[in-house]
């Protein structure tokens, strides 16, 4: 017995230092990119000229300007479309929902959906939102496509932070007489308020990165002109006028200058790569830290 405990010991021993090897090397791998991209673009993403000029055919007057302000415009149509949708769906589907084949089919359609490749949510768009909505290859939409994309994500973060919430808690309440809404409303959601804040923030940083949906929809390559402003200009802009504008985003500059030969606009795009890198980790660290000072703040 003994001699089997330590051959399992050993094979433990054996199976860890694989799984460490392999971990280190995939980080190796990333930093040494990473590190590659930072030589490349760093002299661009310091200079203020680079995020306050429009992109130009010559390198040294180009900038990211309309990018970053498309991106921007474009994440806020997000959020504002997947985190009430995408938590009001979880909510149903874990509190209300009857427990039958039906609930059954749309869980498991919701987990399958996270891992559809994002360029058939750009297919998708193209049809219902460019051709049949008539929305055209505007912000709103490129905003509804990457909630889309993401509204599984939310669900799914939504839910796993629903149940993780003891059940004594809603038990104590519907003793007290609470109905199913006040016991939803005033207890499970704010308990649960930092997983759904991670699991939001995190499908923002993932589609902030993304290009295939973003290309499918009609995305300019290049842009030298922001959306107009509410109520700005003669005669004035409607206060939603900037929903139909043309766009462009961070990745779509990014893959543009990269398609060209000029090694300076490969430069460029190095810099583009920091800054949205730059930005995901932002973003994933602010999950973090939300989840983590949100849940010591909770006391059962």
């Amino acid at each position: 017995m003994r001699r089997d405990i330590a051959k399992r010991r050993r094979w433990d021993v054996i199976f860890g230092l694989i799984g460490l090897g392999a971990t280190l090397f995939g980080v190796i791998v990333l930093f040494a990119l990473f590190t590659d991209l930072v030589l490349d673009g760093y002299r661009h993403v310091v200079q203020e000229e680079f995020y306050f000029n429009f992109p130009s055919r010559r390198p040294e007057r180009a900038g990211i300007y309309s990018a970053w302000v498309g991106t921007a415009l474009v994440m806020i149509v997000t959020f504002l479309a997947a985190a009430p949708l995408g938590v009001a769906a979880a909510v149903y589907l874990e509190e209300y929902a009857p427990k039958n084949w039906l609930t059954e089919l749309i869980e498991i359609n919701v987990t399958n959906l996270a891992a559809v490749p994002s360029i058939v949510y750009g297919l998708l768009a193209l049809g219902l939102f460019v051709y049949i909505l008539d929305f055209g290859q505007s912000i709103l939409t490129a905003g509804l496509t990457l909630a889309l994309m993401i509204l599984p994500v939310v669900i799914v973060a939504t839910r796993e932070a629903l149940r993780a919430i003891p059940q004594h808690i809603k038990e104590a309440a519907y003793a007290l007489g609470a109905t199913r809404w006040q016991v939803v409303s005033d207890h499970l959601v704010p308990y649960a308020s930092g997983g759904i804040l991670t699991g939001v923030i995190i499908g923002m940083a993932r589609a902030i990165g993304e290009t295939a949906p973003v290309i499918t929809i009609g995305a300019l390559t290049f842009i030298a002109f922001l959306p107009p402003m509410p109520f700005a200009g003669d005669p004035p802009a409607g206060p939603f006028d900037w929903l139909f504008s043309p766009f462009t985003v961070l990745p779509i500059q990014m893959f543009n200058w990269l398609s060209r030969p000029h090694s300076e606009f490969h430069s460029l795009a190095a810099g583009v790569g920091i800054v949205i890198i730059v930005a995901t980790l932002l973003m994933n660290g602010l999950a973090i830290w939300l989840r983590y000072r949100i849940r010591r703040n909770l006391t059962w």
